[in-house]
């Protein structure tokens, strides 16, 4: 099922034993456009500028209606994991290393969105952690969706809006479209979704996306309707459309 991401900013992040804390952010990678982090606001009982990232490797069952993500860790074993500061940089050997101390199989195995496997919870089974060789390609960075909200959007003719939310893909975790808000660049303009499969190119210095769709079909595709998400036909339409 399709979600916002605007919209799971509001879930608790809840261990096995208490409360982690809200969502603050997701951190996504770039070559598939899949998050691999939770990001929780730990204020209440982590000191110091800490950052602590969940993998969604970690997640049980959500709990939609209770707006709450079920987190298989303990407060204190989220507390020993291995410190990262809040603005320090996720290098591909920080990964590693947290990926050893929770014992999961590296995501990045292969060209798949889980390794071999369609969605990431399978990748707990410590036994696929055996086969944990294979060392993180250097062009596949994380990123932030607060970071990357507001990036302008440029279609192959005109610049068209800027990016207001993404797009979530539950069974998965990928993100299937990006929400646009085209009203500062067309008249009578609204919020629109794109493939991010439409994707040509990202500038992260000037913080824009170029997509290979012109403005015109951008502003004709099915509208963009968070009620419809529960609706299978909807993302039917926008698979079609692009």
């Amino acid at each position: 099922m399709l979600r916002s991401l605007n919209e799971l900013m509001r879930f608790q992040l809840q261990g096995i034993d208490t409360k982690i804390g809200l969502c603050k952010y997701f951190l996504f990678d770039d070559k598939l456009w899949v998050i691999r982090y939770i990001v929780p606001d730990t204020k209440k009982w982590l000191c110091g500028e800490r950052k602590i990232l969940i993998s969604t490797i970690s997640l049980q069952e959500p709990q939609w209606e209770q707006y709450k993500f079920p987190v298989d860790l303990t407060q204190q074993k989220i507390k020993n994991s291995p410190p990262l500061e809040e603005h320090q940089q996720i290098s591909h050997e920080y990964e590693t290393t947290l990926f050893q101390f929770y014992g999961y199989a590296y995501y990045w195995m292969n060209e798949g969105l889980w390794r071999t496997s369609p969605s990431p919870k399978p990748l707990v089974d410590t036994r696929l952690s055996k086969d944990n060789t294979q060392i993180k390609s250097e062009d596949w960075h994380l990123h932030s969706t607060n970071d990357v909200k507001k990036f302008e959007i440029y279609a192959k003719d005109q610049k068209i809006g800027h990016i207001e939310d993404f797009i979530l893909n539950d069974d998965n975790w990928t993100i299937s479209y990006i929400v646009i808000d085209t009203r500062n660049w067309a008249p009578g303009g609204r919020k629109v979704l794109i493939s991010h499969k439409c994707i040509e190119a990202v500038n992260w210095t000037d913080c824009s996306i170029t997509v290979n769709v012109n403005a015109e079909k951008i502003m004709e595709n099915p509208p963009f309707d968070l009620e419809r998400f529960i609706d299978p036909e909807y993302e039917n339409e926008l698979r079609k459309y692009y």
